[in-house]
């Protein structure tokens, strides 16, 4: 579990620290110092343990930041409040390992211009963060139903608020693993590499024959894409096409 093998990384580091300053193995005693290497420890740590890569990152900057906070001289009720924000946005990532990341403006169009134009689709986004594909693929194709579905409360409320005059834009607030993709012509994820195999797995059930799951920026473990789409963008996206086997094709 990604939140247990943190919270060992961190202790771990904690306790072997500890160890180094009780013996004067330390040459310094600058508190940020000292968080610096914790940092470092818990980073080396959380490598051991095989954590995301992003995890390291976290450990590098937790205890430094804990630190420089509490130099900073601010009232408590900052960090509440500051603590309260990122918990609305982020709400479960620490347990999904699925950051908040948002499609671009070219990787929307670049979607709509591959997707075929024969019949109205039914598209979902699952994990749709703030709206920013569900408003725009409205707006492109207002033949298409589009379909977001999001967890995590602040950006689900300003998806709500973005997508509120788009009559073919539909956004609830819920886990996607706990509802049916059967409906959906096309599913699109921007998630993380992570969960993509279990989706993979989700849709190759759920999903009707010929329809796609489309995956930004991450492969799908043990599955050959039907189709690559290169966006073009700075960050150089691709999307990663799979259609589900059966004899109907949407493209």
């Amino acid at each position: 579990m990604p939140a247990l093998k943190a919270l060992v990384a961190q202790l771990g580091a904690l306790a072997l620290l500890f160890m180094i300053g009780h013996s004067g193995g330390l040459p310094f005693d600058h508190p940020l110092a000292l968080a610096a290497l914790q940092g470092a420890i818990a980073a080396f740590f959380a490598a051991g343990l095989r954590s995301a890569r992003w995890w390291i990152l976290i450990h590098l900057a937790f205890m430094p930041c804990i630190v420089l906070a509490a130099g900073g001289g601010l009232p408590p009720w900052v960090y509440l409040v500051a603590f309260a924000g990122l918990t609305l946005v982020y709400w479960s990532s620490f347990r999904t390992q699925v950051p908040l990341f948002l499609s671009n403006p070219l990787t929307v169009h670049r979607l709509a211009a591959w997707l075929p134009d024969e019949a109205p689709l039914a598209v979902l986004d699952v994990g749709s963060g703030t709206g920013s594909l569900v408003q725009r693929l409205a707006r492109l194709r207002p033949d298409w139903q589009i379909h977001g579905i999001e967890t995590a409360p602040a950006p689900y409320w300003l998806s709500r608020r973005l997508c509120r005059k788009l009559p073919n834009a539909y956004l609830v607030r819920g886990d996607f693993w706990q509802s049916s993709l059967t409906e959906f012509d096309v599913v699109y994820a921007f998630l993380s590499p992570v969960p993509m195999s279990a989706l993979w797995a989700k849709a190759m059930r759920e999903m009707k024959p010929g329809s796609w799951l489309i995956s930004n920026s991450f492969e799908i473990a043990r599955a050959t894409p039907s189709s690559v789409v290169n966006v073009g963008d700075r960050r150089n996206t691709c999307l990663y096409c799979y259609r589900i086997p059966g004899t109907v094709q949407l493209k």
